[in-house]
């Protein structure tokens, strides 16, 4: 069972796809959202989840303050749960008018290279057999959607090598938790008229 842990729709259950996915632990979650909100970083982000399965992360997000939530899943029973789940946490929110959660089923290199949106708060959570040359792409197609100083949190298995960073996103540190290890890092390049510095 999975359920948002806080925020406004919080002990919400939330829907599950019944196969091809694995929800992120509750221990993982915890440790995610436990650093961001240290950061203060969900009031008012734009959050772009990745791979998202039922969409726990980007709707945990939502629910601790987030503004956008963009769940991106090329799954068709998983879309489907990812749009129950959504409206689930609409009909939650205090404010659903200044709420907007989207669900695209595109896979995730499309809607990377088609988006032209910018995002605070990333969460990438592939299938642990996706191969590092697809991630590596992945990554490197990301780097155009983030805001400055946006975080992206990569959660891969322990027995994976760390992800390949390109110019522009540095890696912060790693947390290892049983079998899965986060990785999170940060957009560092600046926008300018004059290009990145």
């Amino acid at each position: 069972m999975t359920r948002i842990v806080a925020g406004f729709a919080g002990s919400l259950t939330l829907a599950v796809p019944k196969h091809g996915t694995r929800p992120t632990s509750d221990r993982v979650r915890e440790a995610i959202f436990s650093a961001l909100d240290a950061r203060d970083a969900l009031p008012g982000a734009r959050v772009l989840d990745l791979y998202a399965g039922s969409g726990a992360l980007g709707l945990e997000a939502a629910s601790r303050g987030a503004a956008t939530v963009t769940l991106v899943e090329r799954s068709v029973a998983a879309v489907r749960v990812c749009r129950g789940n959504a409206e689930a946490i609409l009909r939650a929110a205090p404010y659903p008018d200044t709420l907007q959660i989207g669900v695209t089923g595109q896979p995730v290199q499309a809607f990377l290279s088609a988006s032209h949106a910018l995002f605070d708060v990333v969460f990438v959570d592939p299938p642990y057999e996706l191969g590092e040359i697809e991630l590596s792409h992945n990554l490197v197609a990301l780097e155009h959607r983030l805001a400055e100083e946006a975080i992206v949190v990569v959660e891969r298995s322990s027995r994976s090598p760390e992800p390949s960073w390109p110019h522009g996103i540095e890696l912060e540190r790693r947390r290892d938790y049983g079998e899965t290890t986060l990785w999170w890092a940060r957009r560092t390049t600046s926008r300018t008229a004059s290009g990145p510095g």
